[in-house]
């Protein structure tokens, strides 16, 4: 081979990798975006009105029927073997 023809392949793996480059520039262009200011009131209005049962400081006690992490009744065993 030829140092003409090493060059020609470099030059079109180079061009090569510049077209992945912008194909994956014009993705990132195309992707949707929101201002941080409404992403921050969104993470603060969900903040304000899901209850968290972890912080009872904030949100008060919790009751035995609202709590997710407390003992589940269940009608029998979770599982039987056979």
């Amino acid at each position: 081979m030829s140092s003409r023809g090493g060059r020609q392949s470099m030059s079109e793996l180079r061009y090569r990798r510049l077209l992945e480059h912008n194909q994956r520039l014009r993705e990132d262009l195309a992707r949707p975006r929101i201002r941080v200011s409404e992403a921050a009131a969104s993470l603060i209005r969900y903040c304000k009105t899901t209850k968290d049962h972890l912080v009872p400081s904030v949100w008060g006690p919790v009751t035995k029927a609202d709590d997710v992490y407390g003992q589940q009744k269940s009608g029998g065993s979770c599982c039987s073997i056979q």
